[in-house]
Parts: structure tokens; sequence; C-alpha cells
């Protein structure tokens, strides 16, 4: 997921110009953290998450588009939540 989220990063970055170094200034943060962002090293917070929709002028939900089915096509499947079941234990 991390790699499909920094590879959907890149590129809305290139598709408004941006260099790495420039993009990464104007979110606040260093180049080389924003290379580890694109390269699907970094697990970001949710503050810097916010930070880089905003940089690129996009929504949370814009920049999130397909990533779910990018991660399943390429073999990494996203980890599948289970909600508690009701009424699964016992009552004693």
């Amino acid at each position: 997921m991390l790699l499909a989220f920094g590879r959907r990063v890149r590129e809305l970055r290139q598709e408004q110009g941006f260099s790495q170094e420039s993009f990464a200034d104007k979110c606040g943060v260093h180049r080389t953290f924003m290379g580890t962002i694109e390269r699907g090293e970094s697990n970001l917070s949710f503050q810097n998450i916010v930070k880089v929709a905003e940089t690129l002028g996009v929504s949370l939900s814009v920049l999130f588009t397909d990533l779910e089915s990018a991660v399943r096509k390429r073999g990494g499947a996203a980890p599948a939540v289970s909600p508690k079941k009701r009424g699964s234990r016992e009552r004693q």
C-alpha cells in the first residue's frame, strides 16, 4: 500500500510540474523524506498526508483514488480488516 501511495504522490506531483525538491519544500518536509515517501519506504502520519494533499490542491479522496486496486494488480493485496462478530464470545 505504501508503494502505491508513493507512486500516486509522484504521479500527481509530476502532473503539476513540481520537482521533488520544490514539492518537499512546499509540504514542509526534507527532500530525502519526500523520496522515501515516493519509494514507499515511509509510513506517513495523517498530518503529513493532509499536507501532501493540500500542497497538491486535491482532496484526500482524490489522493487515495484507486490505491487499493493498484495494490491488488501488483499482487500485494491490501490487508483485510474484518469486523468483530457480535456475540462471538459465549457468556458465562
